[in-house]
């Protein structure tokens, strides 16, 4: 069968959803399906984060709209530099004087004091913050996505390494776990259940799926097939990482030790990062597409990133490399990991909702813990948004306020900014009161 869900109490419309023998597959937006009133569609919000810094050498862009100059790093993202704003100068003062990594991470999106010793102690993060206002409307409240395994133990500063390891908090003691299988979390996006898993998604709403496409507009006949060959290639996809990763549990039960304390791939993940970042980016913008959730956080690389990197011809991992950030090595692995927001935002701009595109009606945030790997520098922080969050955000855009003062250049005031256009209001967040000027 395949069920449509009515406008919530907001009036945005909800999506078809196909259900199979143990799925159910959210659709994106289509017109022929709505009531004659005109739509309202969803906000939604992602950050992907890459620590350790960047080459600060080929991160910079000036100019507006067709006069922006993106720097060689940035180059990824000329495409969609309408669709951008660079963001140069803002900082986390609590992240600063604390000591190297940990400290310099652990409050990233919260703002909040963080705490030494065997007691966690951060605070909540914008995502959830997010999340837990507009997650009631959706069957996910967010999406936790990352591209390697979270650290245990003590930093020689005596911050724990969950600080390092975890971008999203739900609360001041407990980080939200990181899924870092495509697998699972493709499973968890379908509510894929049971010992149907192995089965294609696709075949088991097929049926439905074909009796839909009898009763919509042409055009959403066209969307509707766009969508499930798109579900079809990540399916594919995914369905080798499954492979991978029962093969890895068989060994890890064999040598009796749990799998995901095993070094990559023996561990189940993908062996080559540009597939696990790209399959993890794919799930994120169907998730968006289909309204299964509108948060969503990627750690492409965590802080004391152990991510190595043979096809961007770098020897050093990413934590090492970091520490001679201004090489050419170094610099190429930023572009990597900011290609994964020209990658993600590119899909949503291709995803047509209404007048606009999923992208329009997101905001994307890319975020690094610091400026200067070889200095532990973050007095400045690396930061990229992409997407107009429903025509709230001006885009195109290259924001200095580097020479604003310690008062106007709070990154927490950024993140005030952009959770009242996503209808959270709130005094306060971490060390600012104030909103960002010029957002």
């Amino acid at each position: 069968m395949w069920q449509q869900k009515q406008r919530n109490s907001k009036g945005i419309a909800r999506r078809a959803v196909l259900r199979g023998a143990g799925v159910a597959m959210g659709l994106p937006f289509m017109e022929s399906l709505q009531a004659s009133t005109a739509p309202v569609y969803p906000k939604r919000f992602g950050v992907l984060f890459m620590g350790n810094g960047i080459n600060e050498e080929h991160w910079s862009a000036t100019g507006d709209g067709a006069e922006m100059k993106l720097s060689r790093t940035l180059a990824v993202l000329e495409p969609l530099k309408h669709k951008i704003n660079v963001i140069d100068g803002l900082f986390l003062k609590m992240a600063t004087g604390q000591g190297i990594h940990p400290a310099q991470t652990g409050s990233l999106l919260s703002g909040a004091v963080i705490q030494r010793g065997p007691i966690i102690h951060a605070g909540t993060t914008i995502d959830q913050m997010i999340a837990n206002k507009v997650g009631q409307d959706t069957a996910q409240q967010s999406l936790v996505l990352a591209c390697e395994q979270p650290m245990t133990g003590y930093h020689e500063t005596n911050f724990s390494m969950a600080y390092s390891s975890h971008i999203s908090w739900q609360s001041a003691d407990s980080p939200v776990p990181n899924e870092v299988y495509p697998s699972l979390a493709w499973d968890s996006l379908f509510e894929n259940r049971g010992s149907l898993r192995n089965l294609s998604i696709l075949d088991r709403v097929k049926d439905r799926a074909g009796a839909l496409s009898k009763q919509i507009s042409a055009t959403d006949k066209s969307k509707l097939d766009e969508y499930l060959t798109s579900v079809r290639e990540v399916e594919r996809r995914i369905e080798r990482t499954r492979e991978n990763k029962a093969t890895a549990d068989d060994a890890a039960k064999g040598a009796n030790r749990p799998a995901w304390t095993m070094d990559r791939p023996a561990n189940g993940l993908p062996e080559d990062l540009r597939e696990h970042a790209k399959l993890m980016c794919d799930i994120i913008a169907i998730a968006f597409q289909t309204d299964k959730t509108r948060v969503a956080t990627l750690l492409l690389a965590r802080d004391l990133s152990a991510l190595y990197y043979p096809f961007l011809s770098v020897k050093d991992g990413h934590h090492a490399a970091s520490h001679d950030n201004l090489s050419d090595g170094y610099e190429r692995i930023s572009r990597f990991h900011l290609g994964q927001l020209a990658y993600l935002a590119g899909k949503l701009d291709a995803m047509k909702e209404g007048e606009g595109t999923v992208l329009d009606n997101s905001c994307l945030l890319f975020l690094n813990n610091l400026w200067s790997g070889r200095r532990h520098d973050n007095s400045r922080l690396p930061l990229v948004m992409a997407g107009g969050l429903g025509g709230t955000l001006k885009t195109g855009r290259s924001l200095n306020y580097l020479k604003a003062g310690d008062e106007n250049r709070k990154l927490c005031s950024l993140f005030l900014s952009i959770m009242d256009r996503m209808d959270v209001k709130l005094a306060k967040f971490g060390d600012a009161e104030a909103r960002l000027a010029g957002i």
